[in-house]
């Protein structure tokens, strides 16, 4: 964005000075959406009531840091393992954005960030406007109907869930079984333009023929045995929202050409009627298949599948989210009938061990069995599946031998020193095999020089 041209930033008389913030100040408090304007070292110089409502912290101009502010932080997010939108911004002098967890008023929030360099009239950046969207379809902590986690992994899918939001393109969402796609087709509509109008699912799953006609399109009062009414369709009931067709790599070849027609003319037929009628809904697909395979092999049309495909998300699986487990694993047990029970720290950490081929679904159903076992309030690793336990107990094992291995060939150093040679043949393996050794231990041979 470029200032009025009446203002001369370059100047250095305090009058112009103050005519410069004024105008900042100005653009600022127009923007509805939370909002500062920050110089190139992170200090505020302008903010509008928005921001100052988000957070609890008070904003003192040209002293407060949008990263003490934001984060509570005394580093810029870049210098804490974050990418920092004001960085990217000076370096490329482009707009930038970037996905973070803010520290406001109503607690930690996903927040997306904004960030537009601000230039005078003869091109030369004086500032930043940082601008905030608070995610609300997405939490960092327990939440009814969010989706939940701090991974990057899963930061990744919020990051791909608001790019596509406001938009109309067909999103096709693919993930293993139990990875969400249901709860992130959802936050995709609520996100949306389309909020406010319905969200439908259809299950592709078993749909006959008839009845994927009849379910999708609605019929005619008479239209066939049993049709004593005439019913709405989905395509009718989606009007302004969103269809969701969820594991439609599951429809018969024969009736992916019916829904093609759809996707290619907006307009449908009821069942028994020869009246047109016009569709108007956001389409997103899921599937736990690879469709692309399925194409190549036949079994879903090549046609169909790019009208589909054309914002392709992938949902994470929880072997992918290791991290999440410990928050997700607490969420889901004070969602189920043990609410006042508690993992031991060790419960949790054994938990994130697991590979979860059942995902999210899997871990529900681990976290409430465990306890229902459990005697206590709190959730001991004892109350866990066995096959966990199992699990740990051999990587616990595994990483005991690796350490008396250090140890043992740490001694040997010790004692023979600069002596390879001798060294391999006391652990009665080869000298190259040694060496590889060394260096998995990070272990060097001259530092044991006699």
């Amino acid at each position: 964005m470029t200032l009025n041209k009446n203002i001369k930033v370059k100047s250095v008389t305090s009058k112009q000075v103050i005519v410069v913030n004024q105008t900042i100040q100005a653009i600022i408090e127009s923007i509805e959406k939370p909002a500062i304007f920050i110089t190139p070292d992170y200090s505020i110089e302008a903010v509008n009531q928005a921001y100052r409502d988000t957070y609890s912290k008070p904003v003192i101009l040209g002293k407060s840091k949008c990263y003490e502010v934001s984060h509570s932080s005394t580093k810029p997010c870049d210098q804490n393992g974050e990418l920092c939108p004001l960085s990217s911004c000076k370096e490329t002098q482009k707009n930038s954005s970037a996905l973070h967890i803010h520290q406001t008023e109503s607690g930690d929030v996903y927040c997306n960030i904004l960030m537009k360099p601000v230039k005078d009239n003869d091109g030369i950046t004086i500032g930043f406007l940082e601008i905030l969207e608070k995610v609300d379809f997405a939490s960092s902590y327990s939440s009814d109907r969010k989706l939940i986690g701090k991974s990057k992994p899963f930061q990744e899918l919020l990051r791909m869930i608001t790019r596509s939001a406001n938009s109309d393109i067909s999103i096709l969402l693919q993930g293993e079984t139990g990875t969400g796609k249901e709860l992130v087709a959802l936050s995709i509509h609520q996100a949306s333009k389309r909020t406010n109008k319905p969200f439908i699912e259809v299950e592709c799953i078993g749909l006959s023929e008839s009845l994927f006609e009849s379910e999708l399109f609605g019929h005619e009062k008479g239209a066939f045995t049993g049709a004593t009414t005439s019913k709405k369709g989905l395509v009718c009931m989606a009007n302004g929202g969103t269809l969701f067709l969820d594991e439609i790599g599951d429809i018969p070849l024969n009736l992916q050409v019916k829904l093609l027609r759809l996707l290619e003319t907006g307009h449908y037929r009821r069942v028994g009627s020869t009246e047109k009628q016009k569709a108007n809904f956001r389409l997103i697909c899921a599937s736990h298949k690879n469709l692309e395979k399925m194409v190549e092999q036949g079994e879903f049309r090549e046609d169909l599948y790019y009208r589909i495909d054309a914002f392709p998300i992938h949902l994470p699986t929880l072997k992918e989210r290791k991290t999440d487990i410990p928050l997700l694993a607490e969420h889901l047990l004070l969602k189920s009938e043990f609410p006042t029970k508690k993992f031991t720290t060790e419960a949790l950490n054994t938990l994130a061990l697991y590979h979860y081929p059942g995902n999210v679904r899997e871990l529900k159903n681990i976290v409430q069995r465990s306890a229902l076992l459990s005697d206590d309030e709190l959730i001991t690793v004892e109350a866990l599946p066995q096959k966990i336990i199992a699990l740990s107990q051999t990587q616990s094992s595994g990483t005991n031998l690796i350490s008396n291995e250090k140890k043992y060939i740490t001694d040997l150093l010790k004692q023979y020193g600069n002596q390879p040679k001798i060294i391999a043949e006391k652990l009665e393996i080869s000298v190259r095999t040694l060496y590889r050794k060394l260096q998995k231990h990070e272990l060097t041979i001259q530092d044991f020089n006699k």
